[in-house]
């Protein structure tokens, strides 16, 4: 899997996206509906309609990557409200969503952390 540094930050689009954007249409999408740059190094992941394949985008200053996986059963839990922005993410949450792990309805115990 992915290993980030703490600075990094995931963003997810909510709503379905047509992934047969490539690197430059993600992130035309990052800068106009999300209003983000994605020259920032922060992950940003997009899910289609059926909800079976996710890409994350991301940038490591020489250049973008995009991750694409794809489902053979089931779909990724996906935030459903259509609201427009993004959704940020903790990188244990993205494991968990990569590993097809529901997290609303999962229970995060209480920690001290300090929120910006």
């Amino acid at each position: 899997m992915l290993t980030l540094s703490p600075a990094v930050r995931i963003y997810l689009a909510t709503g379905a996206t047509d992934l047969r954007r490539s690197i430059d249409g993600l992130s035309a999408l990052v800068r106009e509906q999300l209003a983000l740059d994605p020259l920032s190094g922060h992950l940003f992941l997009f899910r289609n309609r059926r909800g079976d394949r996710l890409k994350i985008l991301a940038w490591d200053r020489s250049g973008f990557w995009i991750l694409y996986k794809r489902l053979e059963q089931g779909t990724f839990a996906w935030p459903t409200e259509e609201r427009r922005g993004p959704v940020e993410m903790r990188s244990g949450d993205l494991a968990l969503l990569v590993a097809g792990v529901d997290v609303t309805h999962t229970r995060r115990r209480r920690w001290y952390e300090r929120v910006a």
